[in-house]
């Protein structure tokens, strides 16, 4: 194999702050290559290093003589004063050049670099590069090729970088986050241009499909140090696995040595003087293997949330119009208990409306949305907050509350919440401007997780949010007692966590297809002349009403909640703040028998008393969480 760019020994820090120190690794010609690591570790800085726009602090980086690198950022930066065609054109590739030199020549009539360079794009078979331009501009859907780039939104200036470096066809391509700002077809499109292509390919993306079907070899960074599977993404997580059981393996045999060896250390002394220096080093190297890797923990997302009557959120004929365009047209749903529902649909088709009217966020043009009382919206949007950078980390949380309430009943303090979300102490006690732009989105989503909401409403949480938070993020929504309600272009992450998706068509059309996002793609490669499922509301080619959720709690279609509930008075009111009382103590009693019953501690009458009781707080959550729903299914 050819190497086409080397790394070795590089670090890299910024003041205090160590990014990474002595890794190497090696791109060979040819290799389509991912790198994956946990947010913080260094990804982007690794990748402006290799691009050669940045340099490291130590340590050499060499390429092959003549290498052409093209080099996607997560920002990219493009020439304001330019066209969307004078951007992808404004290059130093040698056929945009020449394009480009060729135009000049016409433009001043100079016959005789008009033939020098005819004969130039003659030799680069150059003449059909603008027809090609504009056919890669439009799978990105950017078709206003003379529209000036400082009027582009952050995600159309995204994919004109994108464009600009497809088409000057670098040898070496390194990408960073390229399906952010792609809708799914844009994506599916680019990971069948890439995996078509012969240039070597080094990239950063959570898109595990898109690792899965492109990427022929990962490069993990973890502490510093380089971990390299030569496959794709499942072979990789098959082997990190069983990385991890080695490691884990040989830190239970290092533990068992280091009691004996503790023991010969602590004895007496005068016996401790005559130690060979030799022993005690090897004590001391025993000790730091037996302590195993540093930690890198697990994401435990374990936050409570809020009770959830039966009504939750109703939708009748609501309708958005931007101008002349219809984003809603006269749509009806009724959202039942505990369902997750994925949305997907082309840039522009009014997918974080939809989100900013479900919340309350936005108006509907017409129509009504009616939501239930107990519902608390936990909104993660998809441009983010703005956190002030000079704040620490633990300060941010601290300002929504010093204390978060946990699934079991428990409470815990802030700073405990952070290390679930793999913010150790000493990184709490950072200021948030030293924070990479995932971790930035992760404490983004403590904030929102925190508030304890029993309806999520996220648009884009993908973006920017490393592979290990994505995992666990998942397994969370999964099993959450939460409605939830996504937008995103991630399809991986649609098939763990929905149970149906919403389709959004264009032109206010939305279609409710009973199945995740591959079940619903496979439908419309079995039927790629029919509709992408039943709509779900509103005017229709079939005239249908409303329709609620194929999940759980199902209700016949058109089928709505009971009217002219009586109101509650103050007694009732105050009954429903005493029973969310009753009911958090009730749970936290209840955590804390289970543990001592499952402890196997507990002897004799203490063990019958514990039994008896736990009995007795059952029967009494039970009726206190009849009585709560009851109350909290009445109108306000």
């Amino acid at each position: 194999m050819t190497p086409c760019l080397q790394a070795e020994n590089i670090s890299k820090s910024y003041g205090s702050l160590t990014v990474f120190s002595g890794i190497s690794l090696v791109i060979n010609q040819g290799d389509k290559v991912a790198l994956v690591a946990r947010n913080g570790e260094g990804k982007t800085t690794l990748l402006n290093i290799l691009s050669g726009k940045d340099t490291a602090d130590s340590g050499t980086v060499t390429s092959k003589r003549g290498l052409s690198v093209g080099y996607l950022e997560q920002e990219p930066e493009l020439n304001d004063g330019l066209t969307v065609l004078e951007q992808v054109f404004f290059s130093s590739g040698k056929v945009v050049r020449a394009i480009r030199e060729y135009e000049a020549a016409v433009a001043t009539g100079d016959q005789g670099q008009i033939e020098r360079l005819t004969a130039q794009m003659d030799a680069l078979q150059a003449w059909d590069q603008e027809t090609r331009a504009k056919q890669i501009l439009t799978e990105l859907n950017i078709t206003e090729f003379n529209k000036v780039t400082s009027h582009l939104s952050g995600g159309q200036r995204k994919r004109v970088a994108l464009a600009k470096v497809l088409i000057d066809e670098p040898e070496l391509l390194i990408l960073d986050e390229p399906t952010n700002h792609l809708d799914l077809d844009m994506i599916e499109w680019l990971e069948n241009y890439l995996g078509r292509s012969g240039m070597t390919l080094l990239m950063v993306t959570h898109d595990r499909y898109f690792l899965d079907r492109v990427c022929s070899r990962i490069i993990e960074l973890e502490s510093s140090n380089i971990y390299n599977y030569q496959g794709n993404y499942s072979y990789y997580v098959e082997k990190r696995a069983e990385r991890l059981e080695n490691i884990r393996a040989g830190t239970d045999k290092a533990r068992n040595l280091l009691r004996r060896e503790l023991e010969w250390m602590r004895s007496t002394p005068k016996a401790r003087t005559g130690k060979s220096k030799s022993r005690k080093d090897a004590f001391y190297e025993l000790k730091e293997k037996a302590s195993g890797p540093q930690e890198t923990g697990t994401i435990k997302i374990k936050a409570g949330t809020r009770r959830l009557g039966n009504k939750i959120v109703e939708l009748r004929h609501t309708g958005k119009k931007f101008g002349n365009e219809t984003v809603i047209d006269d749509f009806s749903y009724i959202f039942s208990r505990f369902e997750k529902v994925g949305i997907i649909g082309r840039n522009g088709t009014g997918k974080s409306t939809f989100l900013n009217i479900v919340t309350g966020s936005a108006k509907p043009d017409t129509g009504v949305v009616d939501k239930g009382q107990t519902v608390r919206f936990g909104y993660f949007r998809q441009e983010g907050i703005i956190f002030d950078d000079n704040q620490r980390v633990i300060d941010a949380v601290r300002d929504i509350a010093e204390v978060v309430r946990m699934s079991d009943g428990s409470s815990i303090s802030a700073q405990q919440f952070l290390n679930h979300f793999l913010f150790p102490p000493q990184r709490q006690h950072d200021y948030i401007g030293k924070l990479s732009g995932g971790e930035k989105r992760r404490l983004y989503l403590v904030t929102v997780l925190m508030r304890n909401p029993n309806f999520l409403v996220l648009d884009e949480p993908t973006n920017d949010l490393d592979i290990e938070t994505l995992n666990v993020l998942e397994d969370y929504l999964a099993t959450a007692g939460i409605c939830l309600l996504v937008v995103s272009h991630d399809r991986f992450f649609l098939d763990k966590i929905s149970d149906h998706i919403f389709v959004f068509e264009g032109n206010g059309v939305i279609s409710n297809f009973p199945g995740n996002y591959t079940q619903y793609r496979n439908h419309l490669k079995e039927n790629p002349y029919g509709k992408a499922g039943e709509p779900a509301g509103g005017k229709s080619a079939s005239g249908k009403p409303a329709t609620t959720s194929p999940g759980r709690d199902k209700k016949k279609i058109g089928e709505t909640e009971p009217r002219g509930k009586k109101r509650l008075g103050f007694k009732e009111k105050r009954e429903l703040e005493q029973l969310e009382k009753e009911i958090e103590e009730l749970e936290r009693e209840k955590a804390e028998i289970e543990a001592a019953l499952a402890g196997g501690n507990l002897q004799g009458d203490k063990l019958h008393e514990y039994s008896a009781r736990y009995a007795v707080v059952d029967a009494e959550l039970d009726a206190r969480s009849d009585r709560w729903l009851e109350l909290g299914e009445s109108e306000e």
